[in-house]
């Protein structure tokens, strides 16, 4: 992960970008985005993909991919699809936090219909 971070910060600094003129483009603080540059919070896929597209580069160059890391694999429809190696690290990394964020969507979803019905 340490790698990546520094991809982003480097490209970042390339391109004159400040924390703050990231942060502000991912519509978060500049506290929760320097928390991510500094791994002291986990960068999300949601996130890796907004970084990607502030700084006009691919995931995948911010991934810096290899093709050793590259593979296909066919589903049962007989389609093909490429699957990137660091994603699934990424979403197993972040497994915990996407299903508890699932989990505060589906009771907020719940609190909602419950206002709704009572109207």
């Amino acid at each position: 992960m340490e790698k990546v971070l520094s991809k982003i910060r480097d490209i970042r600094k390339e391109k004159g970008f400040s924390l703050e003129n990231m942060a502000d483009e991912l519509e978060i603080s500049h506290t929760a985005y320097r928390k991510i540059e500094n791994n002291q919070s986990k960068l999300t896929v949601e996130r890796l993909v907004g970084i990607a597209a502030i700084l006009e580069v691919t995931t995948s160059e911010l991934l810096d991919e290899k093709a050793s890391r590259i593979y296909n694999q066919t589903n049962k429809d007989g389609g093909t699809f490429i699957v990137y190696q660091e994603f699934k690290d990424l979403y197993q990394e972040n497994k915990e936090l996407t299903q508890s964020y699932v989990e505060t969507l589906k009771a907020e979803n719940e609190f909602l219909k419950n206002l709704l019905s009572n109207k």
